[in-house]
């Protein structure tokens, strides 16, 4: 940020030197992206009319009187409050043309989005890591970014590989001063992956290099989409750090009581486990009751009741108690660590039971005089099924 504040401060004493001198600067004719007599030109942008309009690092105006006259409604956001002075003076009162002295991440973050932004160089002296998020999101779905962006200097140093500022020499126009600021300066590779990160599509990238011989001077043009559909981020492949427990409670009510089945630790429980990836909790609940006691249901004879929040020291514990409405078969013993099932009335339930079964039985019946540590509960309200 201090690096974008220098680069501003200078942007401002430039405009202070022009509002002193008042240069006689002609309306823009023909449109470039940084290099004089140079295409592509204003047909990057498309038919503008109509649009709504943002103009990043807007400077004298010039650029935003004309596609004002074109028929876009234009927002020009500049941060240099000389700059700013200029275009509005400049241009007091042109329909459909709108001038804002801010930070143009500040400026994206509380707009409207828009459904054109462009910049004619003003995009490499912000960082993208702080522009870009607010960027994405300050387009509408569908809409566009085009944007022009130093490739190599005329000095002939190329683009940087790493997403990090460079010294550069800011020669401003009308004068034959050279000033020093950071820019950053990147392959279009990592322009594309820091766009496409942040969910939007590059289209196109066009090299605008210098027409005579003897000058290294290059930019890229980048004109950039965002998609109609909201993306999500992907996860990273790195799996994270274990802490959370996530199973299901089965509970097989008859008329004579609740199905349990005794741990070799001693507990009583009921049929349940943990959730495996892919799986429903109905899934989970019907795979579970026919490892552990051999009965067969099915996921559509299944009421998911809730889920039972807990926590057992650094793993947060989340238990979805599921009630199965039918099922064939007779408990049997099974290569699982519960065996000894049997239905117990809810009057005389044994003891000690598992804490997760203790919650779930509570959770489907509050009735049961049943002693566990506090868990909370979200009830479905619906009782759906899975």
């Amino acid at each position: 940020m201090d690096i974008e504040k220098q680069t501003a401060g200078i942007w401002t004493a430039y405009g202070a030197h022009q509002l002193t001198v008042c240069p006689d600067l002609p309306e823009i004719e023909r449109w470039d992206w940084g290099i004089a007599d140079t295409a592509p030109g204003l047909e990057s942008l498309g038919d503008v009319k109509g649009l709504r309009v943002l103009d990043l690092g807007s400077g004298l105006g010039r650029h935003a009187a004309r596609l004002a006259a074109l028929g876009a409604e234009v927002t020009a956001v500049d941060a240099s409050s000389t700059q700013h002075e200029r275009a509005v003076t400049r241009y007091p009162s042109t329909p459909g043309l709108r001038f804002v002295c801010a930070d143009a991440v500040a400026h994206l973050q509380d707009a409207a989005p828009y459904d054109l932004i462009y910049s004619v160089n003003g995009v490499p002296y912000l960082d993208p890591h702080r522009l870009l998020p607010a960027l994405a999101n300050a387009i509408r779905p569908g809409g566009r970014l085009v944007f022009s962006a130093l490739h190599t200097n005329s000095a002939g140093a190329g683009p940087s590989t790493a997403v990090a500022p460079r010294p550069e020499n800011l020669r401003l126009p009308a004068t034959t001063l050279d000033h020093p600021v950071h820019m950053w300066v990147l392959t279009p590779q990592l322009w594309e992956d820091l766009l496409t990160g942040h969910g939007l599509a590059v289209d196109r990238v066009t090299a605008i290099d210098a027409p005579q011989p003897d000058n290294s001077a290059s930019y890229r043009l980048y004109e950039v989409r965002r998609p109609q559909r909201v993306p999500s981020r992907p996860r990273t492949s790195t799996p994270p750090p274990p802490h959370a427990a996530v199973g299901v409670g089965v509970i097989i009510q008859s008329p004579d009581g609740v199905l349990l089945g005794q741990h070799r630790r001693g507990t009583w429980e009921l049929p349940g486990g943990s959730v495996e990836p892919g799986e429903t909790f109905a899934e989970a609940a019907v795979r579970e009751l026919h490892e552990e006691a051999d009965l067969v249901a099915a996921a559509h004879d299944t009421i998911v009741l809730g889920t039972l929040l807990d926590r057992v020291g650094d793993v947060v514990r989340v238990t979805v108690p599921v009630l199965v409405t039918r099922w064939s078969g007779l408990p049997q013993q099974s290569e699982e660590a519960i065996g000894s099932w049997r239905v117990w009335p809810l009057d005389a339930l044994p003891q000690p039971l598992f804490v997760p079964s203790a919650q779930c039985l509570t959770a489907w019946d509050p009735t049961l005089l049943i002693d566990h540590p506090p868990a909370g509960f979200q009830a479905y309200t619906d009782a759906c099924h899975a």
